[in-house]
């Protein structure tokens, strides 16, 4: 029959691409999906659920996510201190004025596996409020969400 073995990728042959993506108009969520399926390496063919072969995303524009319905006002993130009386909770929209890049990773991190493998991949995770990134040396590829 030949050789019909399905090839399981390894650390060192895996080739990360960085990918540059507008959040300029995007729903929250579905921006978040798509992103965490590439931070995963789902979208390639080479893809190993214990290798990661994901690729770099550079997020710009966070500052015009859009989030639908009444969440600005209902939605509520917490963090705690681990003091006693240490919970903070802050609106989508408080946290949009001071940090919107926090609302975006959030999501996206939320999507990731919450293990070792997943924090290296919530590492390749590059957000910025404003259009400017420090990261013109790689060479990131402009990345059009429809086509995935």
């Amino acid at each position: 029959m030949g050789n019909l073995k399905t090839k399981s990728m390894k650390q060192d042959e895996v080739q990360q691409d960085w990918w540059i993506i507008s959040a300029a108009g995007q729903r929250l969520g579905r921006l978040a999906s798509r992103v965490a399926r590439i931070l995963m390496g789902k979208h390639k063919p080479e893809y190993t659920r214990h290798i990661d072969t994901g690729d770099f995303v550079i997020i710009t524009d966070a500052e015009k996510i859009i989030l639908t319905g009444n969440k600005l006002e209902n939605k509520k993130y917490y963090r705690h201190s681990q003091h006693p009386g240490g919970l903070k909770v802050e609106t989508a929209e408080e946290l949009m004025e001071h940090s919107p890049e926090e609302i975006v990773r959030r999501a996206i991190l939320g999507m990731l596996p919450h293990n070792r493998l997943g924090r290296k991949m919530g590492q390749k995770l590059k957000i910025y409020a404003g259009s400017e990134h420090p990261h013109q040396a790689q060479q990131p590829q402009p990345l059009q969400l429809e086509e995935i």
